[in-house]
């Protein structure tokens, strides 16, 4: 008698654990997942003072509806700007990162995606080398 009871209870622990299936937060079928075109962005060798953004785009290619809880730098010579509103399953934005290019010299920079994507966070990395200020043209 112990011995069915068992076989039942591990038949019943196995039904309940299948009818899970994919569903699960492992393999975030049924949940939002934020796919990037790229992490990185190298702006090589950029002119002091110039336009220092770049827009990372991304697709949600999850089944639910994707939304950014928080983007942080690691410094605050990096800014992000995100969507605030939810991105639907298949629909693509963009997450524009500005680097102030007043400060000389080489740079590497990491930005912080939190979200209810299966995936979070992400890290979003920019790097660099702001060529140093040419001094006013002096006639002489």
């Amino acid at each position: 008698m112990k011995h069915i009871q068992t076989l039942t209870l591990l038949a019943a622990v196995f039904f309940i654990a299948s009818c899970k299936g994919g569903s699960d937060g492992r393999t975030g079928s049924r949940k939002a997942r934020i796919e990037f075109a790229d992490t990185l962005h190298d702006f090589g060798d950029i002119a002091f003072s110039s336009e220092g953004s770049y827009e990372f785009v991304f697709t949600n290619t999850g089944r639910k509806e994707l939304l950014l809880r928080n983007v942080k730098s690691t410094c605050g010579c990096t800014v992000p700007e995100w969507p605030h509103e939810p991105v639907a399953p298949g629909d693509t934005a963009g997450i524009l990162v500005k680097y102030d290019t007043r400060r000389v010299g080489a740079f590497s920079k990491s930005v912080y995606v939190y979200s209810n994507a299966v995936n979070s966070p992400n890290r979003l990395l920019i790097r660099g080398r702001v060529e140093t200020a040419q001094p006013a043209d002096q006639t002489q």
